[in-house]
């Protein structure tokens, strides 16, 4: 009887043994990184046919890593920049800072310059007028590419339109704010235009070379009339003030001429910025 329970007891214990059991108290190990599809496949049974081992990178929640090519175009890339002195970093486009808007002051000018220059014309807001087509002529000599009809300058009304090019109505306006205005007590505002454009020879000299009144160049004045209605007329008027106002136009225009300069010009003064050279001709 004891030989039979101890052959028993023998038996279990055998068979017990052929069987592992794991008391580790590791966790089982992922089979997503160790390669393998579950926990049974860490322990590869003998009978079970073999499997294709699993990518663990496909199930992997980190990123791939770039391909190798890839790297290599990107480095070759910011080398290629880095000679030529680009910055490649630097690709992001920086909007313009805005305009701060305008305060009420600002607007308050931007308006009143708008309409000084309405109706102006040269470029200078003091000049009135209009631009016109250009003057072209048959005789040679005459003409004007660039004309202007002016009808005041600073403020100063012109009897009749005159027919000029824009140097002149430049050097005209200059005159009328800096010289004569300043000359008279009281306000000159109006000039009296004896002549202006008009296709002749100097002094309607026969066989003279052509007038710069012919070339837009020219404008003739007779009197100034004063805010007072008084008329300040060169004709017999040609005194101390009237010298000085004719005196201060020399440099302003190339040619200044009035009365006892050479006998054509005893009625009226004449302006002209002539082409020639040399220094400004005054009589």
């Amino acid at each position: 009887m004891r030989g039979a329970v101890a052959a028993l007891i023998l038996f279990g214990a055998t068979a017990v043994a052929a069987e592992p059991v794991d008391r580790s108290p590791r966790p089982p190990p992922n089979p997503i990184y160790t390669g393998v599809a579950s926990v049974a496949e860490a322990v590869p049974d003998a009978a079970a046919p073999a499997e294709a081992p699993v990518d663990a990178l496909a199930r992997s929640p980190r990123p791939k890593p770039r391909p190798g090519s890839l790297v290599a175009k990107v480095a070759a890339a910011e080398g290629a920049g880095a000679e030529q002195g680009l910055d490649l970093t630097a690709t992001a486009v920086v909007p313009e800072p805005a305009e701060p808007p305008l305060s009420k002051r600002e607007e308050r000018r931007k308006k009143r310059e708008a309409a000084s220059l309405a109706g102006s014309v040269c470029g200078v807001a003091a000049i009135k007028g209009e631009e016109i087509a250009p003057i072209k002529s048959k005789v040679k000599g005459c003409g004007v590419p660039e004309a202007v009809r002016v009808t005041s300058v600073s403020g100063v009304r012109l009897s009749q339109g005159a027919t000029i090019d824009c140097d002149t109505a430049r050097a005209l306006n200059t005159w009328v704010s800096q010289v004569l205005q300043p000359a008279y007590r009281d306000r000159v505002v109006e000039l009296r235009i004896a002549a202006h454009y008009i296709c002749r020879s100097r002094n309607n000299i026969r066989g003279a070379k052509i007038s710069e009144h012919g070339k837009g160049k020219a404008i003739d004045i007779s009197a100034f009339v004063l805010s007072n209605g008084r008329a300040e007329v060169v004709a017999g008027g040609f005194d101390r003030t009237m010298r000085k106002v004719h005196k201060g136009a020399c440099g302003i225009f190339k040619t200044t001429l009035g009365p006892g300069s050479d006998g054509f010009h005893e009625d009226h003064l004449h302006f002209d910025t002539s082409d020639r050279s040399g220094g400004a001709y005054c009589r």
